[in-house]
């Protein structure tokens, strides 16, 4: 496993949709590819298999995605 990516969400934000983190963390290269991986159970938010593509992931929070962690701060 690589080592875990840590996002940041910005200022003015509370929250990023699932699909909008993959595809800002480099590990998709489009929104159908990010939207296919979460349809597909491939995705776990807090080490639980999440399948809303638009889920509003906050800081604190843990994804995990093809073996690789992102950690939101």
């Amino acid at each position: 496993m690589q080592a875990p990516i840590v996002f940041h969400l910005r200022q003015d934000e509370e929250f990023i949709p699932l699909i909008s983190l993959l595809k800002a963390t480099n590990l998709v290269e489009t929104g159908s590819e990010a939207q296919d991986a979460v349809s597909s159970g491939q995705v776990q938010r807090n080490g639980i298999i999440e399948l809303r593509k638009r889920a509003k992931i906050r800081s604190g929070e843990t994804i995990e995605y093809n073996h690789q962690i992102i950690n939101i701060i």
